[in-house]
């Protein structure tokens, strides 16, 4: 179950069984330390177990941020994990249940992006019932003339043809007639389907609102009307159903229940298990040891299967071109390119029965023409995925181009990770620079979902960055808003830089025991460049390395100068070096900027003590980048008396410039290249 803030705590305790005595502490301000910040009570999440006459019935109420409407696809998410555990592709074992205010299933756009979701391949759960608290009022806005365009707020339901069941809140019995319709349909025609509880606030917003003062002739009506329990009541007494005796009885003992602070639900039994064991994952730190090298027979066997498909699946020239290109690299004859290395990691991990599920636009084939982990028949279009052919007993791989979205398809992997540790899922934005539709998933859940909830998440995020010329949304996946969301280890933020990286890096992310999201920088330029190859020896280390440091043979007595830098910057500087031949300059690569790896630092420029300048040289403005959240990481990691300086874009509104234009003002451009003694070009 979803939902946001009203109606939650009465969820809370009288659906999902919480403790009046709990909630009640945490009026007070108590909450569980273990958790960090905590949250406010009508975030919280809550999972209990229930005995029904058709069994036991596990109940989970996520997480939610104040962000209203991004809880959806976090539990649409969560749903396709447990179905895809259960090897369940109907939704018959599994039930999304979304429950909306009227104001923000209207205005919220992640509610269009999910009923547009609700059939798409990588993202049906067989529907989702979605439950409307129609107060007929947003917090003090009116429903007539601010809150929408249409005249009922479930219109957006219209999209997928969903059946839209309008029922009077006061009448519980008419409500219960509702839902058993809108089950009956979700589980004959695994399709979504809404109901619209036309009902009012109470209250107002909260406890402490004076709803009158916004909405007086509303809460006029209201405060001289029965309560829903006190029109059921009247109407079972009429009826002869009950006698005023017995109900005051019920009432009373409910009352007692609460103020002992006891369950209120009957059927409620503790939780005994999650349905799936995060044992393994818990309370590990980043150096957590690990079994890290994979063989280099298998990864050669494994190679010759990703550069295989059938001889009656004729794919396109350019394809195939790439194919004999990686059947070259498994045999030895050629040094592996990136695109061949990532494969490979996605099929070490399948091979050893874990799952592989990745979601993004052109993603099967690769923004930048690279992945093509779907071949294409030409002649009937028909499909062959040589990673879903690694072996009989192999774990899933799973790959989708998904709807054209962000926020909806990254909030859902999320959700998704939650709930199904054991593999690798991966979202990849088709630019980085598209992330940031997606910032509200990043601030609200990747980055703090573990602090405030103690929710551990082992996604990862590919985000395609590099500055070739391609324009201000083409060029920056805004590195430095990630690091500013980094602190108390909650993530890890790396750039890496050569293939066998990118292989070593997506394996421990799923064979180190810990659960953490990873954003990768990953590149674009790089995916081709000459100088960014690995042979299979580099993979079968299985060894991520946090910083490389210098690959030339300089004399270090004879370096005068080092230069730090991550990413493609660095075969730049490299290149204009071996150029120069100016062997007095060292350059070292830092691959994972977060969680810093600073004795990783320290020890690859341990020859390099007599050194006094250092330079932190990046791609990016000054004012975006590593600079401005790293530099105290840097500076804390040379030797004392040394002195730390810039090279760099200056600072900028824009990510990045066209490149005519970046050629017109490469000098100002790059206004500290004299600290680096080498001359980039923009």
């Amino acid at each position: 179950m979803g939902m946001a803030h009203r109606g939650r705590l009465n969820v809370l305790v009288n659906v999902m069984g919480k403790n009046p005595s709990k909630l009640f502490d945490e009026f007070g301000g108590k909450h569980d330390d273990a958790l960090g910040s905590g949250d406010v009570k009508y975030h919280q999440g809550y999972s209990s177990d229930f005995v029904t006459p058709g069994g036991n019935v596990h109940l989970a109420l996520a997480f939610n941020p104040s962000h209203l409407e991004i809880v959806n696809p976090v539990v649409i998410g969560s749903v396709r994990a447990r179905l895809d555990r259960r090897d369940c592709s109907q939704g018959d074992l599994v039930l999304p249940i979304t429950i909306h205010g009227d104001s923000a299933i209207a205005g919220q756009g992640v509610v269009q992006e999910t009923f547009n979701m609700s059939q798409a391949r990588a993202f049906k759960v067989g529907g989702t019932v979605r439950i409307v608290i129609n107060n007929q009022v947003g917090f003090t806005t009116s429903k007539e003339e601010d809150t929408r365009s249409g005249e009922y707020c479930t219109e957006i339901a219209k999209m997928v043809q969903a059946p839209i069941l309008h029922v009077n809140g006061d009448d519980p019995e008419a409500v219960i007639l509702a839902t058993q319709i809108a089950l009956d349909y979700r589980n004959e025609f695994k399709r979504d389907v809404v109901i619209d509880l036309v009902c009012y606030r109470r209250h107002g917003h909260n406890e402490a609102d004076e709803p009158s003062a916004t909405q007086p002739l509303m809460y006029k009506t209201v405060k001289t009307h029965a309560t829903p329990r006190q029109l059921y009541a009247d109407k079972l007494i009429s009826e002869g159903s009950l006698t005023k005796n017995a109900i005051d009885e019920l009432t009373g003992y409910y009352r007692k229940l609460l103020d002992e602070g006891q369950c209120t639900v009957e059927q409620w039994r503790p939780m005994t298990a999650h349905s799936v064991d995060w044992t393994p994952y818990i309370g590990h730190e980043w150096d957590a040891d690990y079994d890290k090298a994979i063989s280099l027979d298998k990864l050669k066997a494994l190679a010759l299967s990703v550069s295989s498909f059938p001889e009656n699946h004729p794919v396109h020239p350019r394809v195939k071109k790439i194919y004999d290109d990686r059947l070259s690299m498994a045999q030895g004859k050629k040094l592996l390119d990136w695109g061949m290395a990532e494969n490979l990691a996605y099929a070490s991990i399948v091979d050893a029965g874990k799952r592989v599920r990745i979601t993004g636009q052109d993603l099967g084939r690769g923004t930048f023409f690279h992945r093509h982990a779907v071949l294409h028949n030409q002649d009937d279009g028909s499909t062959y995925l040589p990673l879903q052919n690694i072996s009989e007993a192999q774990g899933p791989f799973d790959i989708h181009d998904s709807v054209l979205s962000e926020v909806s398809v990254l909030a859902f992997e999320y959700g998704y990770t939650t709930a199904e540790p054991a593999g690798l899922t991966i979202w990849e934005a088709q630019f980085g620079d598209f992330a940031n539709c997606a910032q509200v998933v990043f601030d609200q859940f990747i980055s703090s979902g573990e602090q405030k909830w103690g929710r551990l998440c082992g996604l990862t995020m590919l985000l395609p960055h590099g500055y070739e010329g391609q324009g201000p949304e083409h060029s920056s996946a805004r590195l430095e808003r990630f690091l500013q969301l980094c602190a108390d280890h909650n993530m890890q933020v790396c750039v890496p830089s050569t293939p066998a990286q990118v292989f070593n890096m997506l394996r421990r992310q799923v064979v180190r025991p810990m659960r953490r999201p990873l954003v990768v920088m990953s590149p674009k330029s790089l995916l081709r460049h000459p100088l960014a190859v690995s042979s299979l020896e580099e993979l079968a280390t299985g060894e991520f390395k946090n910083v490389i440091g210098e690959v030339d043979e300089l004399d270090p007595k004879a370096v005068e100068r080092v230069v730090f830098c991550s990413g493609k910057v660095y075969y730049e500087l490299l290149e204009q070096r071996r150029k120069g031949e100016l062997n007095n300059i060292a350059i070292v690569r830092i691959e994972q900027l977060y969680p810093f790896p600073e004795k990783d630092l320290q020890a690859a420029i341990k020859d390099y003590q007599h050194v006094k300048q250092f330079v932190w040289c990046q791609e990016e403005p000054q004012n975006q980048g590593a600079w401005y959240c790293s530099q105290h990481h840097f500076r804390a990691a040379i030797p004392d008396g040394t002195y730390l300086t810039y090279a760099g874009r200056n600072a900028s509104a824009a990510p990045g410039w066209l490149y005519v234009y970046a050629c017109e003002r490469t000098t100002s451009a790059c206004h500290s290249s004299v600290n680096l003694g080498l001359t980039l070009k923009e």
